[in-house]
């Protein structure tokens, strides 16, 4: 259930610029690439990534991927990400996004969660399982050490081709991803989560403001312009009393 995942860096790092003649983002002559078999979509998604800065600049400078400049961008805007925060990140395989969150909050504490496996990585405990499993939350809390401060969700499920389908099946993970959220945040906590733009969000919009002082979208320069793909950014969790 994971979608495209993500890579690190310090609080330094930028999305890259696309345009110049040096530096990061800096382009290359457009690559072309041969059908050699491939199906024309296959051809046209190669000559996406062979094409994209932010592709170049995450092999430069070392991310596991792209999406990586997602999260330092997003940080970058609301300083989401502070020393000694406690952070869950839904859905994290590869570890990218979990890469950014232990070098930005030096002294807490990271957990990294999914359903595939991701081996270690220094800084963040990794546990492989559903989220949506029962007893995720109490697991999560016990690896915590306590609520977290911050629940990140970059999943997406497996597209189908199908626009409403697919915007569905995205919003049906954004609204368990809010049911979590919901179980392990401490009040003040604050929750990102990727959506597509459509009707149906709106409920899940509904929610997510009854339970957050501070509800926003944002769609990070790293997001594709062609994506239907923005995020949610909830702030100030008020947890139910009794």
């Amino acid at each position: 259930m994971t979608g495209e995942r993500k890579g690190g860096s310090g609080r330094g790092a930028r999305g890259p610029t696309v345009r110049g003649t040096s530096g990061r983002g800096a382009r290359d002559p457009a690559v072309r690439v041969r059908a050699a078999g491939r199906t024309t979509s296959q051809q046209r998604w190669l000559t996406r990534q062979l094409n994209d800065p932010y592709v170049a600049a995450a092999k430069r400078e070392g991310l596991r991927s792209r999406a990586a400049f997602k999260l330092i961008e997003l940080d970058e805007r609301l300083n989401l990400l502070k020393p000694g925060m406690a952070v869950v990140d839904l859905g994290a395989a590869p570890g990218g996004w979990t890469q950014v969150v232990v070098d930005r909050v030096k002294g807490g504490r990271v957990v990294a969660l999914d359903i595939l496996p991701m081996g270690t990585l220094p800084g963040a405990e990794t546990i492989e399982m559903d989220f949506l499993d029962a007893d995720a939350p109490a697991r999560l809390r016990a690896a915590m050490g306590g609520g977290a401060d911050l629940v990140l969700s970059d999943m997406a499920a497996p597209t189908t081709g199908h626009g409403p389908t697919d915007h569905l099946r995205v919003i049906g993970l954004a609204d368990a991803a809010h049911a979590f959220a919901r179980e392990v945040l401490k009040p003040g906590g604050a929750f990102v989560c990727k959506v597509f733009q459509g009707g149906t969000e709106r409920n899940l919009l509904t929610a997510l403001k009854k339970d957050f002082a501070v509800v926003r979208h944002v769609k990070p320069p790293a997001s594709r312009a062609d994506s239907a793909e923005v995020y949610v950014i909830a702030q100030g969790f008020r947890r139910e009393q009794g």
